[in-house]
């Protein structure tokens, strides 16, 4: 009968790996053939964690192959990956054998071409324009004529140049240069830094806030331009609280800093032509403008003064305005006379009738009548005034007497909570006299109980059980070795210590092993 298990496995001549030896070999074979790669594929699963690393992964209509970029890498990066889009990805493939996965480390990362970098933007505007940067109701008027413009572009470029002359010829105003990086992967947050800056400065401070900001950059490709397409860019534009004027490449490029802008210009020389006006045509726009005014005034008086006239002459003459008025003078005049002596004759007599009637007997009389009312009047108010006074007198004996009892039981409570206030004061000073004392009794109790467990715990008193302390070169030693290795040992027991002084060193015993002993 066969047995259906062997007890031992047969020889074989294939070496045995462990697995960090197996990944090691596969590192080293992929890291070898693929050293230096370059991968096209679309961008997906994008990562960006708070280490600053980039993770995403390449991929085609049939495989995928997982991406990495150091946080140095990524800074470098002119283009950074987006998920959907294509591009052409240079780096280096190794392992990860934590998870048996091979990967490709990624220096650059290029797109694969226009199609690719179009259909990202198209995304991104899309996606800012539902957030409302690029609403026309937002946009802020340019002003007229600004005092101070703010230009953001390179300062080394002929772009400044042009703007430079532009105004100067127009109309020459103070110019600020905030220079930046017009392309590249500093591009971005340069352009984002100045507007922001620019809008940072205070009015009337030492370095004078511009009323007009213009962004310029000379014509160039997709991927030179790429650095207005930033979302850092695009976002400062739109929060800027000065009129901004993006003047980015030539006619025919379009970026999304024009979308958020206020105004676009389709050249710098342009900006510089839209920003202030011509200062030959104001003034000759001004003189013109006087001039007509001044025809205007001329041609207003004129016409006021004619109208004057012609309504002078459709008045009646100073004479026939004048006749019927004196007329009614005249005639007024002569019926004064009359008037005048019928009227003394009328107020003559009413003063004769008046004056019949006021005859002394009257008026004493009158006086009379008068003085046996005032007396009377006198008599009344006396009553009155003495009758009101026995009223108040009753009304104030009546109160008096309901108070009286009310005023007893009051001042009675009052002494009565006085005493015994003075008692509760007498207990509480007696308690406060006898607390410290107390106090310090209980205190002084729980010290000595402490002191005699602390005197308890410690190791005198386990040496008074016939236990000792062992000393080797001042430090207490707890084994064998550390008492062999010192020179000098001292014992301590409960009533004195014991020195046993230098020791000489101990020599081996010939054919044997070493011998130590404490002694």
């Amino acid at each position: 009968m066969t047995d259906l298990f062997e007890d031992t496995p047969a020889p074989s001549n294939s070496p045995e790996f462990t697995v960090s030896e197996l990944s090691g070999a596969v590192k080293k074979v992929i890291e070898g053939e693929f050293g230096l790669v370059r991968v096209r594929g679309e961008v997906g699963r994008v990562s960006r964690p708070a280490s600053g690393h980039l993770y995403f992964a390449l991929k085609d209509d049939r495989a995928s192959l997982d991406a990495v970029s150091w946080k140095g890498q990524v800074a470098k990066m002119q283009v950074r990956p987006e998920e959907g889009m294509e591009v052409i990805a240079t780096g280096r493939m190794t392992t990860f054998p934590g998870q048996s996965k091979y990967q490709l480390i990624v220096d650059d990362v290029a797109p694969a071409g226009a199609g690719a970098l179009m259909a990202m933007l198209e995304k991104r505007k899309a996606a800012l324009g539902a957030e409302g940067l690029f609403d026309p109701a937002r946009k802020k008027p340019i002003p007229y004529l600004p005092q101070v413009i703010g230009v953001v572009t390179s300062p080394s470029g002929a772009v400044i140049r042009d703007i430079l002359h532009r105004l100067r010829d127009r109309f020459p105003r103070h110019v600020l240069i905030w220079p930046v990086a017009v392309q590249g992967q500093n591009c971005a947050a340069e352009v984002a830094a100045a507007i922001k800056g620019f809008n940072a400065l205070q009015p009337g401070g030492p370095i004078p806030r511009p009323d007009l900001i213009i962004v310029a950059r000379g014509g160039g490709s997709l991927e030179d331009l790429w650095g207005f397409n930033e979302e850092i860019v695009v976002r400062a534009a739109a929060a800027s609280e000065i009129p901004l004027i993006s003047a980015v490449g030539h006619e025919t490029d379009t970026t999304l800093i024009d979308y958020a802008s206020d105004l676009r210009a389709p050249t710098p020389t342009a900006a510089a032509e839209l920003a202030v006006p011509v200062r030959l045509d104001l003034i000759a726009t001004l003189d013109a403008l006087t001039a007509r005014q001044s025809r205007g005034v001329a041609q207003t008086l004129q016409r006021r003064d004619q109208r004057l006239r012609d309504l002078t002459r459709a008045l009646p003459r100073l004479e026939t305005l004048l006749a019927t008025p004196r007329q009614r003078l005249d005639t007024a005049g002569q019926r004064l006379g009359g008037a005048l002596g019928m009227a003394a004759a009328k107020k003559r007599g009413t003063y004769a009738n008046i004056a019949s009637r006021l005859r002394p007997e009257a008026l004493l009389a009158l006086i009379a009548r008068r003085a046996e009312a005032l007396s009377n009047a006198h008599i009344r108010l006396n009553d009155r005034t003495l009758r009101a006074q026995e009223r108040k007198h009753a009304s104030f004996d009546k109160w008096a007497s309901r108070l009286a009892p009310a005023l007893t039981r009051l001042i009675s409570d009052a002494t009565r909570k006085t005493a015994e206030g003075r008692i509760k004061l007498a207990q509480l000073e007696s308690r406060l006299q006898t607390a410290p004392s107390q106090r310090l009794a209980t205190l002084s109790q729980r010290l000595d109980a402490l002191d005699r467990t602390r005197t308890t715990l410690g190791y005198r008193e386990t040496l008074k059980r016939g236990y000792a302390v062992v000393r080797g070169d001042g430090h207490v030693v707890t084994t064998k070795s550390a008492a062999e290795k010192a020179q000098v040992l001292e014992i301590e027991f409960a009533e004195a210590r014991l020195n046993l002084g230098p020791r000489a060193a101990k020599k081996p015993k010939s054919g044997g092993p070493e011998q130590g002993s404490l002694f």
